[in-house]
C-alpha cells in the first residue's frame, strides 16, 4: 500500500502543530555530560545520556559523523520528556578504532548492546542514513525491547552503485586528502537551511577524521554492504517513521526511497520540503514536532495493547 500524499501532508500539519507546541527554547543543547563509553567486546562506544525518567530514545548518526550530529533535535526531545541517548559509530568520534568489522549490522548489534546496557524495557531508536538500516536490523533482533524506530534519509536496502563511483570513492576516501574531500562532499549535503555552525561543524569532523582510523572507519562503511539489515525488514514488527528531504542528492528520487521503505516497513512518511540528507539539522523544528508526534503515538498505541 502506497502512502498517498495527502496522508504525508496531513502528517506534516501534524507535526507542525507538536512543534508550535515544544517548550520556548528548545534549540539550547542540554547540560554538557562526561563522555561515558560502553565496552563491547570489540571496542568501546562514546555516548552521552541527558538521563532523566523519560522514554529512552537512542540516536545514531551516519557514517562519516558525529553524535554532535543531534546537537539541535535531542535538547528539543529532552524539553518534550524524553531522555535522549545520542552515540556514536564504531571508529568515530570518541569511539575506539580497529574494530575487526565495520557494518551497519554491527551498528545494529552495538544498538541492542547499548539498549541492554542501559537496562531499557522500551526504546526508540533514530537512525540517520546508514544507520536507519541498523535500526531496522536491531528492531529485529529484541522487537520486545523496542517501542520505534525514526529513519532519517535511510538507506536500507542495496541499491546499485556504478563501478566508476565506487573506484573514485576508493582513492577520494585515502590520506592525506580524504577527510577534506568528505567535508566537501557533507557540506553539499545541505540543500536550502544550512545551520549556522556548518563551517566550525566540518572542521572539527575533519579534524575528528584526521585522528589515525577514522577515515579507514568512514571508509569500511561506505563499502560495507546493507543487505544483511534489508533482510531482516519482514521481521520489524515496530512502529516506523520514515523522515526525508526533498532534495537529498544521495537519491535518484527521495520520494520514491521514502515511499519504498514507508511501505516495507508499514510505517509513517515526511516528506521535508527543501532538506537533503540531514533534514533534522536543517529544519529542526519540523523534524522534533514529527517525531514528537510519534513516539507520544507509538506510547499510547503500546499502552492500550498492554491494557487489552
Amino acid at each position: 500500500m502506497m502512502i498517498s500524499k495527502a496522508t504525508n501532508l496531513l502528517f506534516a500539519a501534524a507535526a507542525l502543530t507538536v512543534a508550535a507546541a515544544l517548550p520556548a527554547r528548545a534549540d539550547q543543547a542540554p547540560a554538557t555530560t562526561a563522555t561515558q563509553f560502553l565496552k563491547l567486546p570489540g571496542g568501546q562506544i562514546a555516548y552521552d545520556d541527558t538521563g532523566g525518567a523519560g522514554p529512552i530514545v537512542i540516536c545514531v548518526p551516519g557514517l562519516g559523523d558525529m553524535r554532535q550530529q543531534y546537537r539541535f533535535l535531542a535538547p528539543r526531545l529532552v524539553a518534550a520528556g524524553f531522555r535522549v541517548v545520542t552515540m556514536d559509530l564504531p571508529g568515530h568520534g570518541e569511539s575506539s578504532v580497529d574494530w575487526r568489522d565495520y557494518s551497519a549490522a554491527i551498528v545494529g548489534a552495538d544498538i541492542v548492546a547499548m539498549i541492554r546496557h542501559l537496562g531499557a524495557s522500551k526504546a526508540f531508536i533514530i537512525g540517520n542514513s546508514m544507520a536507519g538500516g541498523s535500526a531496522v536490523w536491531a528492531a529485529a533482533e529484541i522487537p520486545d525491547n523496542v517501542a520505534g524506530i525514526v529513519m532519517i534519509d535511510p538507506f536500507t536496502r542495496v541499491i546499485p552503485t556504478s563501478s566508476a563511483l565506487l573506484a573514485f570513492l576508493k582513492v577520494a576516501m585515502l590520506r592525506p586528502w580524504g577527510p577534506s574531500f568528505w567535508s566537501m562532499h557533507y557540506g553539499s549535503l545541505y540543500k536550502s537551511a544550512p545551520p549556522a555552525d556548518l563551517d566550525s561543524y566540518r572542521a572539527a569532523l575533519v579534524a575528528n577524521l584526521k585522528q589515525p582510523g577514522r577515515i579507514e572507519a568512514t571508509k569500511a562503511l561506505i563499502f560495507a554492504s546493507q543487505a544483511p539489515c534489508e533482510a531482516r525488514i519482514p521481521e520489524v514488527h515496530a512502529p516506523v517513521l520514515v523522515v526525508m528531504g526533498t532534495r537529498d542528492s544521495d537519491f535518484d528520487d527521495p520520494a520514491k526511497e521514502a515511499d519504498w521503505v514507508a511501505t516495507h516497513l508499514h510505517g509513517k512518511k515526511l516528506m521535508v520540503d527543501g532538506a537533503g540528507h540531514y533534514p533534522h539539522v536543517e529544519y529542526p523544528d519540523i523534524v522534533a514536532g514529527a517525531v514528537v508526534g510519534f513516539m507520544k503515538e507509538a506510547q499510547n498505541q503500546d499502552g492500550e495493547a498492554r491494557r487489552n
